[in-house]
């Protein structure tokens, strides 16, 4: 090698050793005088509500620094579980699933490092959803509330049916009082599928179980396959089968099917959740409203499904990182996750920001709320839950092509899913 080639090559790495010092430097907040906190999310969308919110922390707390990592949603879970294992997570990050982390003393105790009384002023269902042996893992950010009914509101009034009609409809197996099903042929005429029956967790499946008196866990085993549980997938295997939803060929691989059917006007009711609000009012080229989900046997009953915020127990600035899960939990710094209605806040003090906002926009969200009042269902969870869904997922499929008998496929899907729990 010439001379010449090595002065370049040297000097070459050395810019690269220098940049990669300062980019450390930064990281780590050396040398700014400032401590520097991490908080990792999956959501873009909720970048510039958290900076926002962050900004004004860092105003009042000039001494912590506080930048957002963001890792896309497909791989969060895997490399969260890998950073943990490894001790290089950021000292704060999203959950929704925490018990593993929780049993294995990873996560800070919030209720000692806050104090008892900060769960006062959230979401008692969040707070649920947290709490584990009695104790708090981690600080509620936003919920969903429950499920509602999207409706078309052209193709209803093709097909003359009063969206009043929907707030008093009950499904049953008993055909002389189901009251839903008879909306949906009427809707039948006028869009190609009227409802989104499929195999949808958090929005289809949890409220007819929860309407039919089932549960999915007890005591973290799994707990649907029971004639309440039949009475809930006969009813919505049913439904497929009779046209009245899409073929679950094209739902089972495809969470977006039902949106888009709806957003394309082919679909008059679409149930779902509070985080496609934005999107169908952004898209829907057409009149529309929300309106209660349908009774079931045992009444009006909806997930609520919440994520928080998880400090890190290995985090090396544990007073830095306390006072910014204080920040994100208190009203001030939790309200900018609402104020432009992306999501409902989990101080319930602030939730009336979200309405706000959407009843300037015309649009009343009392559903979401409203359909609480009977009752929740809980999506679940503990140790091995992921796996435990996955190992389901296949066989649930299976039964919504109607290939499995609704009773032995509920079978074998909660047989799976306690088999993936003990491994």
């Amino acid at each position: 090698m010439k001379d010449s080639t090595r002065v370049v090559l040297g000097i070459a790495l050395a810019v690269v050793l220098l940049i990669g010092a300062a980019l450390w430097l930064g990281r780590d907040g050396v040398g700014s005088g400032r401590t520097m906190v991490r908080l990792r999310i999956w959501d873009q969308s909720f970048v510039s509500a958290y900076r926002a919110s962050l900004d004004e922390f860092e105003r009042a707390n000039p001494d912590i620094e506080v930048r957002i990592t963001l890792v896309p949603w497909a791989s969060y879970a895997r490399k969260l579980r890998l950073d943990v294992a490894g001790g290089i997570a950021d000292d704060l990050f999203w959950t929704s699933l925490y018990e593993d982390y929780a049993d294995s003393g990873k996560l800070v105790d919030i209720g000692q490092a806050l104090g008892p009384e900060a769960a006062a002023g959230w979401d008692p269902f969040a707070v649920a959803q947290f709490t584990r042996g009695g104790t708090l893992w981690a600080v509620p950010q936003f919920v969903d509330g429950g499920s509602a009914i999207f409706y078309n509101r052209d193709l209803l009034e093709r097909a003359g049916v009063d969206p009043g009609e929907l707030t008093g409809a009950r499904w049953s197996a008993d055909p002389a009082a189901d009251t839903f099903r008879p909306i949906l042929r009427r809707l039948h005429a006028t869009a190609p599928w009227p409802y989104n029956a499929a195999k949808d967790f958090q929005s289809i499946q949890l409220p007819y179980l929860g309407s039919a008196g089932a549960v999915l866990q007890r005591d973290e085993r799994f707990a649907f396959a029971n004639p309440q549980g039949d009475i809930a997938f006969e009813y919505l295997v049913r439904l497929i089968a009779d046209g009245l939803s899409p073929s679950a060929a094209d739902t089972n691989n495809s969470g977006d099917f039902a949106e888009n059917a709806f957003l394309q006007g082919k679909m008059a009711l679409f149930q779902s959740g509070s985080f496609n609000l934005a999107t169908v009012a952004q898209n829907a080229g057409f009149r529309w409203g929300l309106a209660l989900i349908p009774q079931g046997p045992k009444g009006r009953i909806s997930a609520n499904n919440s994520i928080a915020v998880a400090g890190n127990a290995a985090s090396p600035h544990p007073e830095a990182t306390r006072r910014v899960l204080a920040w994100l939990g208190s009203a001030a710094g939790n309200r900018y996750l609402g104020v432009d209605g992306a999501t409902i806040p989990a101080v319930v003090a602030e939730q009336q920001v979200y309405r706000d906002y959407w009843a300037r926009h015309g649009v009343d969200v009392t559903p979401f709320f409203e359909v609480l009042r009977d009752g929740w269902i809980s999506g679940g969870g503990g140790p091995g839950f992921p796996a435990a869904l996955e190992a389901m997922d296949p066989i649930l499929a299976e039964m919504f092509l109607g290939r499995l008998p609704v009773a032995s496929a509920l079978q074998r899907a909660q047989d799976a899913g306690d088999r993936a729990l003990d491994r």
